[in-house]
């Protein structure tokens, strides 16, 4: 599993990591400017992690109201930090889950 800067720096490249999680990799393909993609690895999936990057996805794209969804099936309060704060803390957060909290 990735840590943070190295799920950062895997941007560069043209696929997430392999070990990253569907969830994280939903997020990957936001973080390399592919909305689309990231919508359609995400959409499929269950559970509160997911419905947080699904959230986020919506917010991002001005969907306000499918946002507060969202929000509401991850049990998460609807995020006010900027898009760019809140997408590298579902990623660190994801990261710490997957690793028991070393994503440094």
């Amino acid at each position: 599993m990735p840590t943070f800067n190295e799920f950062q720096s895997s941007l560069s490249g043209s696929q997430p990591p392999a070990d990253c999680g569907a969830e994280l990799a939903a997020l990957w393909w936001d973080g390399h400017n592919d909305w689309d993609a990231a919508h359609t690895a995400i959409q499929a999936l269950d559970g509160e992690s997911a419905a947080w990057v699904h959230a986020y996805l919506h917010r991002k794209e001005g969907d306000i109201s499918n946002a507060r969804y969202w929000y509401r099936r991850a049990h998460r309060d609807e995020s006010s930090a900027s898009l760019d704060e809140e997408w590298a803390a579902i990623a660190r957060t994801l990261l710490d889950l997957a690793t028991g909290g070393s994503s440094a």
